[in-house]
Parts: C-alpha cells; sequence; structure tokens
C-alpha cells in the first residue's frame, strides 16, 4: 500500500449534512449529477462550483445510485417508493413504478440494448427498464441473495452483486442468469465495475477488492485496512480502478496486479458512498455528510 499526497483531494460542499449525496455520474452535458437520498432531490454540479437541485415528487422516496442513459438523461432508482427516475440535463422529471412491490430498486447501468438495467434489493430480481418506461423483471434463481451493484460487462451481459450471497451474478439481455460464489464468506459484495476486460467488485464486509473474468475466475486482494468497508468501484481504464472505503475515509486506487494507493479524505468520518471518473479527469465521490470530493492522479 502507498499512502497518497493529501494535497490532490479537495472537498466541495454541494448540501447540509442531512441531506445526503449519496450516489454519483458524469452526465452527458459535462456536469457531475448527484442524488441527495436523504432530501428527495437531484443535484447538478458543473466543475466550475455552480449547482442546482431538482427536487422530487416524494421527499422520502430515497434516490440511491444514479446513472446517464442511452437517451441523453440521467437515470435513478428511488429506494423506498419503489420507482425508477428519470431527469433531462434541463431538469424534466419522470417516474416509473416497478411491479413488484416492495422491490427495493438499489443499482443502475445503462446495457448494451438500449435499456437500463437495475437490481431490485428486497425482491431477488433484475429489472430492465425502456425510454419509454416498460418495465421487466427477471427472478433470481436464489432468494435473499439481496442484488446490489450492476454493471454492462465486457461480454454484452450484465454482471451484478449479491449482498448477501457472497455471489457474483450474471444476466444476459433475454434473461438467461447464472451466478458466482465468492471464496470469502461474509464478502458482502456492494459496487462493481467493467474495466473492459473483466469485472471488479468491492466485498464491504471482508474488506477486499475482487476481481472476476467473464469465465468466473475470482481473484481477490486484501486492503491494508480490513474494516474500511469498501463501497462502489468505478474503472478509469482496464486495469485501473477506483473505490471508496466508507470505514475508513478514504479514497482507494487498485491496479491489475493488485497495488493499493489509498488518498485520505480532509474531513473526518465523511462517509464516502458513490464514485465516478469526472469528464475532467479526476475522481468525484460522493460524501453522505454533505459534500463531493474531487482526486486528481
Amino acid at each position: 500500500m502507498h499512502p497518497s499526497d493529501a494535497g490532490t483531494v479537495r472537498e466541495i460542499t454541494v448540501a447540509d449534512d442531512g441531506a445526503g449525496p449519496y450516489g454519483i455520474t458524469s452526465g452527458p452535458d459535462g456536469a457531475l449529477w448527484l442524488t441527495l437520498v436523504h432530501g428527495g432531490r437531484i443535484a447538478r454540479l458543473t466543475l466550475d462550483g455552480a449547482l442546482e437541485e431538482f427536487p422530487l415528487d416524494s421527499a422520502t422516496c430515497r434516490p440511491m445510485v444514479i446513472a446517464p442513459g442511452p437517451d441523453g438523461a440521467l437515470w435513478f432508482t428511488r429506494s423506498q417508493d419503489h420507482r425508477i427516475g428519470r431527469v433531462t440535463p434541463d431538469g424534466d422529471m419522470r417516474s416509473f413504478p416497478v411491479p413488484t412491490a416492495g422491490s427495493g430498486p438499489f443499482g443502475i447501468t445503462a446495457g448494451p440494448d438500449g435499456a437500463m438495467w437495475f437490481t431490485e434489493m428486497n425482491s431477488d430480481r433484475i429489472g430492465r427498464v425502456t425510454g419509454e418506461g416498460r418495465i421487466t423483471e427477471f427472478a433470481l434463481p436464489r432468494t435473499g441473495g439481496f442484488p446490489s451493484g450492476i454493471t454492462a460487462g465486457p461480454d454484452g451481459a450484465l454482471w451484478f452483486t449479491l449482498n448477501q450471497a457472497d455471489a457474483i451474478g450474471r444476466v444476459t439481455v433475454d434473461g438467461y442468469v447464472e451466478t458466482y460464489p465468492l471464496p470469502t464468506t461474509g464478502a458482502a459484495p456492494v459496487g462493481i465495475t467493467s474495466d473492459g476486460a473483466a469485472l471488479w467488485f468491492v466485498e464491504i464486509g471482508a474488506g477486499r477488492i475482487g476481481r472476476i473474468t467473464v469465465d468466473g475466475v475470482v481473484q481477490e486482494f486484501p486492503l491494508p485496512d480490513r474494516t474500511a468497508k469498501p463501497h462502489a468501484v468505478v474503472a478509469a481504464s482496464t486495469g485501473d480502478c477506483w473505490f471508496t472505503e466508507w470505514g475508513a475515509n478514504r479514497i482507494g486506487r487498485i491496479t491489475g496486479s493488485g497495488e493499493i494507493t489509498e488518498y485520505a479524505l480532509p474531513s473526518p468520518a465523511s462517509e464516502p458512498h458513490g464514485i465516478t471518473l469526472g469528464p475532467d479527469g479526476a475522481v468525484w465521490a460522493a460524501l453522505e455528510t454533505g459534500a463531493v470530493a474531487r482526486v486528481q492522479p
């Protein structure tokens, strides 16, 4: 492990302590988009610091993960009222109810088929939503798995984490599902990303970063601090991934060989959650205590 120069990290306040920036992504408009999970709002942050907020129709809907769609809009999950939200760069807002009651949607990503794909934490399903809001659900072969993060893989399928099953799942665009158990008991994987060659995921329960090939071969890399609780992960390029350490107040970086560098956040207990590669080439993370962090490699 190599510690970083703390001067490469900058924090920008975007909300009060109670609003809770949670998800973050880069939009097609060159801005950063955030979910304010406790405030029931979506926020847009430009690189020069201009902030705009879009209130949702329910202040308690708990917007979670946000991702750009193929239609030029931003799509996000609403875990408390079980809907999928959509917002255009100019603030036009829509939402669509998930058919299964109490589904608890969490992760969301653009699929290779022109639709958005999402996980349903509470109902053991993977969902697919078209740009018009038509939703299809695919049941998973095991119960209580708590599907969490999801990403498009390099093989044309969608890959997702099963937090309570200690497994990684794969679903094709026509709904065929298979799962791969992890070597570590209590791994509790959450975030997942593709680097264009393989899938990388974080094990919040075991303090490890994992890598799985499209053939299902798993490697695990332990963090220096096994209590760091890595939460979200994003790939900058093949063999170069960044992740948040929710329990250790750091941003981490891992190479394809497993070398890890960590960046301490300036504010204590800032609760880093979502992470994205910004339009400026820097790494940006959402801090639930009311800010975003920018890390310049």
